[in-house]
């Protein structure tokens, strides 16, 4: 059986969800995101539990996609010339996707707590949180652009929604990083601490003062909310899963991953 890529904590109708990773790494890998949906079907379906938070296990939040994992997953379509491997690749995005949706729409508020690296795949489970914390030494990127993908797992649907379509713009086009005080002037975090400890424990109380409410009224509340986001987001993300079922296999995603490996700027071509 594989190691947990997550540990609980309860501190009464409070569960924390700390982000292990494989090898204790802050990445994301397969295993990774079947576990998370897993975790968050669990704990939704806990009558005791009224509030979630997600926080990291050590300094960071999330360096996003394990790229050792995806150099093995994606190196094999480079060669295939049948559509066989396109439908495997839009399988494993839906699925994917799936597995940050299941926070999205989870009935229990959730409430992310941001510390160091949030990028790429954790941008995406932060923006599928309810409300996000950060501490003063966060820094956010939308990445994707520079490893030569289009963001898939929800960041381009949701965030139009927290910081506008020009902000989403100049960091989805740019992949540029931001720190905790831009990211909080452009609404993408509500609050900044000092420290990771202050940042943890803010979401916590933060979660505490939502779970005193009334938990039929908490769901009321994020099922009004997003009777008009949802559609909306699924309806991009299955464009995006199959926009990148398309494309993503290209020269420059190859370019990508080598100069990643190699430790030098990368030289797209558009091709």
């Amino acid at each position: 059986m594989s190691e947990p890529r997550f540990t609980l904590a309860y501190d009464g109708p409070v569960a924390t969800v700390t982000l292990a990773g494989p090898g204790g790494k802050a990445v994301m890998d397969d295993e990774f995101f079947i576990e998370l949906a897993d975790t968050v079907a669990t704990l939704d379906a806990n009558p005791d539990v009224r509030a979630i938070v997600f926080t990291g296990s050590g300094k960071h939040f999330s360096f996003g996609l394990d790229l050792g994992q995806a150099f093995a997953t994606f190196a094999p379509l480079f060669e295939q010339t049948h559509a066989g491997g396109r439908t495997e690749l839009l399988d494993m995005i839906r699925r994917w996707q799936g597995c940050i949706d299941a926070v999205a729409n989870s009935r229990t508020p959730t409430v992310a707590a941001i510390t160091g690296w949030c990028i790429g795949g954790g941008v995406d489970l932060a923006a599928a949180c309810d409300v996000r914390v950060a501490s003063a030494d966060a820094v956010f990127s939308v990445r994707e652009a520079k490893m030569a993908i289009v963001a898939d797992l929800g960041s381009l649907q949701r965030l139009v929604g927290v910081i506008g379509d020009g902000h989403l713009r100049e960091l989805a086009l740019t992949g540029d990083d931001i720190d905790a005080a831009r990211a909080l002037s452009i609404g993408l975090v509500n609050s900044v601490y000092d420290d990771a400890t202050a940042a943890r424990t803010a979401a916590v109380e933060l979660a505490g003062r939502i779970a005193a409410n009334s938990p039929l009224v908490s769901r009321g509340i994020k099922d009004v909310l997003d009777s008009e986001r949802g559609p909306r987001v699924e309806a991009g993300l299955r464009y995006t899963a199959t926009w990148n079922a398309a494309f993503l296999v290209s020269d420059d995603l190859k370019e990508a991953l080598t100069s990643f490996a190699e430790r030098r700027p990368p030289e797209f071509t558009g091709r």
